[in-house]
């Protein structure tokens, strides 16, 4: 889950496929949705990643790569991860390769875990 500062200050939270990569969370979505208008005015984020009672909280500032060869390339690697190749592939041929899309980077600022094993 998503959350983004709207205008009036209030929070707006969106399910998103993530990736961690190092020590920073990926996302992407298509230019001109209420989350991506919502970064460029305020970057602040929280992102909450949770398996029944058991989750991760990171808060951050997201930062919007909007080279789209990067942002394609992301949306290709999550849609393979959640869907695997073959659908990616379909999904990259019939939507995602027609839409102007951007990526979305958190470097994790601050985590909360509750209920997960650290080693």
């Amino acid at each position: 889950m998503l959350a983004t500062v709207g205008p009036d200050a209030l929070p707006h939270q969106t399910t998103m496929w993530y990736e961690l990569r190092g020590d920073d969370i990926i996302m992407n979505t298509r230019v001109g949705r209420l989350k991506e208008r919502h970064l460029r005015r305020d970057p602040r984020v929280s992102i909450c990643v949770s398996d029944g009672y058991r989750y991760v909280t990171i808060t951050g500032t997201a930062q919007l790569i909007d080279d789209e060869a990067v942002a394609q390339e992301d949306i290709k690697r999550l849609a393979t991860r959640y869907h695997g190749t073959e659908k990616a592939e379909r999904q990259v041929r019939d939507q995602f390769s027609r839409e102007r899309r951007v990526s979305i980077r958190v470097p994790i600022a601050h985590a909360i875990e509750y209920g997960l094993e650290v080693a």
